[in-house]
């Protein structure tokens, strides 16, 4: 009772604070409009007043009435091409664990790494990183994630809720977006960068270039993770995984479904060259429904019937996509509404500041922003904005272009946040106020460790 007289305390301040600043204002302004709408959101996600998922509806009743967006602008965001490359990727991860394909790699990993949960944690934290390296980190998560859930389904129902369980989950969401920082096609934040610089500053950024700060700032990442993950076990380090994953062959249908599997993964480690010889062009998303599509039309074994029916697709994590369609809306408003232009102003008053500073501030500013904003959205906003104050000040562009980029990556708070934190927070293993918990510690670590690099080796 308790609890939900602190839920309601909480959602009548948060409603009574919307409501001050539109009387206030006479609901006339756009920039307070989106401060206040922008604001509750937040402070809604944050406490979890009412289901994350409903919050993220708040924009469809009320942007277009407060000015901020236009119906063409709100559809597009809840109609991007993340939000179909999260319904690809969860139908596929659905297809394995139909037929419990994920049970059988999660047996091969733990035969690799070992019983003991610290050496679960390690392989999957080494593995999810370096695969992010190299393709998308949404698609690194959407493979990763039934394995990891298949090793916590192994375990005795009362042992599910553990502190390992929380843990494992959230090394696929924080490996998924430190390995993407590690190389330019990593994540689509750094290309953009890249191509931004060379475009409108003639500055070329070699995928060499990019390697010599994002590699180191990777790897000590991957590593401080297990550490503060290692600790964070407390009594459970010592204990071994009490696995109950059967030594079983693999049957028809789960050799079927990890062959669609690995042809999406193959279509999306390989996109750029496969457009190259083809002259084909597609997007992950693309590739994603593509594999879903084919789940519903290949035959299991007994011929009759496809690998998924339809009626498969209510376990799906619906809410997710309505999360991630609300936080794209959420950063439309902050951009055509004047929010990020006064940051950008606001910006301007510290041209006089020492290069260690002016770093600390674009990368605090960078990680804590792409909480509530796509990262690729802030870069593709921001970078240009940098630049120009970098080039008139008088400070390295580079240096403040690959901060910002960096730091845009390593948001680890909220399931806006970034996709992979979403990803993971749709298996309901992870709680918002744990997420929030790791995730600002984290964000600390990544503000050091980027302003660090930054200082010594750009």
């Amino acid at each position: 009772m308790l609890k939900l007289d602190w839920k309601r305390m909480l959602a009548a301040f948060g409603a009574v604070s919307f409501l001050i600043i539109l009387i206030t204002t006479r609901a006339t302004d756009p920039f307070w409009n989106a401060v206040a709408l922008g604001g509750l959101m937040i402070f809604f996600w944050i406490f979890e007043v009412i289901s994350i998922y409903v919050t993220a509806l708040l924009p469809f009743i009320l942007a277009i009435p407060l000015g901020l967006l236009d119906s063409s602008d709100l559809a597009a965001s809840y109609g991007n091409s993340n939000v179909y490359l999260f319904f690809g990727g969860f139908v596929l991860a659905l297809g394995l664990e139909k037929w419990k394909v994920h049970e059988q790699i999660a047996r091969r990993i733990i035969n690799v790494v070992g019983d003991s949960k610290p050496r679960i944690l390690l392989g999957f934290i080494l593995s999810t990183g370096f695969l992010s390296m190299w393709i998308s980190n949404t698609a690194t998560a959407l493979m990763m994630l039934p394995m990891a859930i298949a090793i916590i389904q192994a375990m005795p129902v009362a042992h599910q809720k553990s502190k390992f369980s929380l843990l494992l989950m959230l090394s696929i969401a924080y490996a998924s977006s430190i390995g993407g920082v590690g190389t330019l096609v990593g994540s689509p934040p750094n290309t953009q960068m890249a191509a931004i610089l060379q475009k409108n500053f003639h500055v070329t950024v070699s995928f060499l270039d990019w390697m010599k700060i994002g590699m180191p700032i990777a790897i000590a990442m991957l590593l401080i993770m297990f550490l503060v993950f290692y600790l964070a076990l407390g009594k459970e380090r010592k204990e071994i995984h009490d696995v109950n994953l059967p030594n079983v062959p693999w049957t028809n249908e789960q050799l079927r479904a990890m062959a669609i599997f690995g042809i999406v993964v193959l279509l999306w480690s390989f996109r750029e060259l496969i457009t190259h010889w083809t002259g084909f062009k597609y997007g992950d998303e693309s590739a994603a429904i593509f594999g879903a599509i084919l789940l519903f039309i290949v035959p299991g074994k007994s011929e009759k019937k496809p690998l998924l029916d339809w009626k498969d697709t209510e376990k799906l994590p619906w809410g997710i996509l309505l999360l991630f369609g609300g936080g794209l809306a959420l950063a439309q408003i902050f951009e055509k509404n004047g929010i990020v232009e006064k940051l950008t102003t606001i910006f301007q008053s510290y041209e006089h500041m020492s290069v260690p500073a002016i770093v600390l501030i674009v990368v605090v500013i960078s990680v804590f922003a792409s909480e509530v904003m796509s990262n690729l959205a802030l870069v593709t906003i921001f970078v240009p904005v940098i630049a120009s104050f970098a080039k008139e000040s008088g400070y390295d562009i580079l240096q403040l272009c690959m901060t910002l980029t960096l730091g845009a990556s390593l948001a680890f708070m909220m399931p806006v946040g970034t996709p992979p934190n979403a990803i993971v927070f749709s298996s309901g293993y992870v709680k918002i106020h744990q997420m929030v918990k790791m995730g600002f510690i984290f964000n600390l670590i990544g503000i050091a460790l980027i302003t660090l690099f930054a200082i010594l080796f750009l």
